[in-house]
């Protein structure tokens, strides 16, 4: 089976979509709103329309003068809007309308006048913080945004406050930066910003003096300083974290070479970043994850054909390159996937292409109760294995031995927890920690990689897809290259 596409294929248009020609109402076009519509209604209504004369276009264009909705709110209305101004590059400025005013005019055999009841109530906020919503699991962070230096400076003062352990500080300035990457537009004054949420007084002195000066002293302090710098370099090697890095530091340790000539008691799995720290800080080239997830999926193939491989990560939310490749395995029918990994994990390392690995089983059960599921500490306990694959490269890093060490996480998921497993592992980090955040604190529901648990009801919710999960959650779905918070 085929990697699963990283991108959702458009809809192939059927033979209702294309416009028929002006319609006897040459000042009227139409354009219906799929959402909560339905597709197959949708498709009714503009038979319908057009039978009657008047001009349907099933795509947004700057012809377009009204745009008719069911069951949607003013304002997910004018996102929607938004959304395809920006796909199609048109402008316009149709007239909103709810489906009250399709249905008159059908019954009226004319475009009736449009009153105050058939337009849709549009809330005006502030320029750049339109329809800003306060968990980014409600916004759509597009990968590329218009506001880097900004998000760059707080995202160092995040990694600062992180490596001192200050979690909460850390939290706070990440969640300003997720903010100014969702804003539409590039900052100008910090009197754009208006009241927004999750931006406090300390993100606000920062903004303000990049804005002003360029750059923030505070920040390149930070940048410059010994511990940061220190810090940073031993967290980049594989298998080290802040709580081991922080240890060193104390130690007086301060470069790759002090771990070697001090004789500094290593993980295998350290060892390993250690020994091979220049490629695994190398980005991986999108068409290197995908020359891997062919290796594995060749490798699941032979031990049970139908099971699927699917990319996950950073590139599936459209990164060009990322510094590592996470891949899911599962197979359609329940329990066929198990004891899969440890026989392709094993055929990899005998034809020489895995320099290291690390594996531990599934150790997640299903547990009923208000500390379901399987206690609330719970994010992620699938069967997985952590390694360093031998990848071939023709040039760049690696070039002159002819390969690349490259770090890969396979993950084995029930089809049953897929879908959560896919969420969970597709990102961004701060995405899925706000996601489960408005679950536990809007929905009083309890969300990890595995399952859903609705602690109202003590009832698990299933879900086939990740937009049956969003849609238990009461959220507009988000896809992928729109979580980069």
């Amino acid at each position: 089976m085929a990697l699963v596409p990283l991108k959702r294929r458009r809809r192939a248009p059927s033979p209702s979509d294309g416009p028929p020609g002006a319609g006897r109402f040459p000042a009227v076009v139409l354009c219906l709103v799929e959402k909560r519509m339905g597709a197959s209604r949708r498709a009714f209504l503009t038979q319908l329309a057009r039978a009657k004369g008047f001009r349907v276009d099933g795509a947004y264009s700057a012809a377009v003068t009204h745009v008719v909705s069911e069951q949607n709110s003013g304002d997910e209305v004018a996102r929607w809007l938004e959304q395809q101004r920006e796909e199609c590059g048109a402008g316009g400025d149709p007239a909103l309308l709810d489906i009250s005013w399709f249905t008159e005019s059908m019954g009226a055999g004319r475009p009736v006048e449009i009153e105050s009841r058939h337009r849709l109530r549009v809330t005006v906020l502030a320029p750049l913080g339109q329809q800003m919503a306060p968990y980014a699991c409600q916004r759509r962070t597009p990968l590329l945004h218009s506001n880097q230096p900004l998000t760059e400076a707080l995202e160092t003062l995040a990694e600062e406050a992180g490596f001192s352990g200050s979690e909460g500080r850390s939290l706070a300035f990440t969640r300003a930066a997720s903010v100014l990457k969702a804003l539409p537009g590039r900052l100008s004054t910090l009197e754009e910003l208006g009241p927004l949420p999750g931006i406090g007084e300390h993100s606000r002195r920062v903004i303000q003096d990049v804005l002003e000066d360029g750059v923030s002293v505070e920040v390149e302090r930070v940048k410059l300083s010994e511990r940061y710098r220190t810090m940073k370099l031993f967290t980049k090697i594989f298998g080290v974290g802040v709580r081991t890095a922080s240890r060193w530091y104390q130690e007086g340790l301060r470069t790759l070479g002090d771990l070697q000539e001090r004789n500094t008691k290593l993980t295998r799995q350290q060892q390993a970043g250690l020994r091979h720290y220049e490629d695994l800080n190398t980005p991986v080239e999108r068409g290197e994850a995908e020359s891997i997830g062919q290796m594995v999926q060749e490798a699941v193939q032979r031990f049970l054909p139908g099971a699927s491989v699917t990319l996950a990560g950073g590139f599936r939310r459209g990164k060009p390159h990322g510094h590592d490749v996470d891949l899911l395995l599962t197979h359609p029918e329940a329990g066929r996937e198990a004891g899969l990994l440890t026989r392709v994990v094993s055929w990899l390392d005998s034809q020489g292409l895995i320099l290291y690995q690390h594996s531990q089983e599934n150790s997640f059960t299903l547990h009923e109760g208000p500390e379901a599921p399987g206690g609330r500490d719970v994010l992620d306990r699938f069967e997985r294995c952590f390694s360093i694959f031998r990848l071939e490269v023709q040039g760049g890093p690696g070039a002159a031995r002819g390969w690349k060490a490259v770090r890969v996480d396979l993950v084995v998921a029930p089809v049953s927890q897929f879908p959560f497993a896919l969420l969970g592992w597709t990102g961004s980090r701060h995405f899925e920690r706000e996601l489960r955040r408005f679950a536990s604190h809007e929905r009083r529901m309890v969300l990890n990689s595995h399952t859903l648990y609705d602690t109202r009801q003590n009832l698990f919710l299933p879900a086939a897809s990740e937009e049956e999960i969003f849609q238990l959650l009461g959220l507009e779905y988000v896809p992928p290259a729109q979580r980069n918070a």
